[in-house]
């Protein structure tokens, strides 16, 4: 592959969706994977609790298996949750829900993300924790020419499959972004993670606009006004969740 795609010689690049995590998964030494509505914000919750998370690509008997192998509990959709399965991908549910050690977390977009990461350390990130993602970064030696960093905003999708590229994953792909920039982690921004960190830095109110963008709205009008919320608690965790041994965990 060409290193015009790679954005190789930089320290810190930045991409889109499953695609573009295949692109830089086998040329970098960290994947940060953004997914703000809702996958890497719900990691974040869950992992304040104390609980791995296990993503899986697909909510499907296979997802319940996997389940059944790690002995966890498994996340159902937003509108399935109940008083028996109280888990889902909506961060308040997993707020409200009963501890449990373990969870599969299906997602599509996330967890093909990090399914492409090869080698790589896999990091989820949100608005709600990039500032301590940055620092753990820049601590680790992440964001170097001798070790890049590769920040994965998800986006969504059209009714058709195809990538949306969306406001809340660039603005938090942005604030990692911005925060290695802040913590001279040593390495060149790329073109690419350099715009993603303006448009972060160039936003009055980062919480103001993912409510009123494409996304908030689409939940908020679907009654999950209260993930948006949760998902614009900027910098309130400083939780790390760090993929290990096929889960996310909280970073010792």
């Amino acid at each position: 592959m060409d290193d015009w795609c790679k954005q190789a010689g930089h320290g810190v690049r930045f991409e889109w969706g499953p695609v573009g995590a295949h692109r830089l998964g086998a040329e970098v030494a960290c994947l940060v994977i953004v997914d703000v509505l809702s996958f890497t914000t719900s990691v974040t919750v869950a992992a304040e609790a104390g609980t791995r998370v296990y993503p899986s690509r697909w909510h499907d008997e296979s997802a319940a298996a996997f389940a059944r192998q790690v002995n966890a509990e498994l996340a159902v959709g937003r509108r399935a949750a109940t008083g028996a399965s109280a888990w889902s991908l909506s961060p308040a549910a997993l707020r409200g829900a009963p501890f449990t050690p373990r969870l599969v977390l299906p997602s599509p977009n996330g967890s093909a993300i990090a399914s492409a990461a090869g080698d790589a350390t896999v990091v989820a990130a949100s608005l709600r924790n990039a500032a301590a993602v940055s620092r753990w970064l820049a601590d680790k030696g992440y964001g170097s020419a001798e070790r890049p960093v590769a920040v994965i905003a998800s986006g969504e999708r059209r009714p058709d499959g195809s990538l949306r590229p969306s406001l809340e994953d660039l603005l938090g792909a942005g604030a990692v972004i911005a925060g290695l920039k802040e913590q001279r982690c040593g390495g060149t921004l790329s073109p690419e993670a350099a715009a993603a960190a303006g448009a972060f830095l160039s936003t009055p109110d980062v919480g103001a606009a993912v409510t009123a963008g494409a996304s908030g709205r689409e939940l908020a009008d679907g009654g999950f006004a209260e993930d948006v919320a949760i998902a614009t608690e900027l910098d309130r965790s400083d939780v790390v969740p760090v993929l290990s041994a096929g889960a996310f965990a909280a970073a010792g």
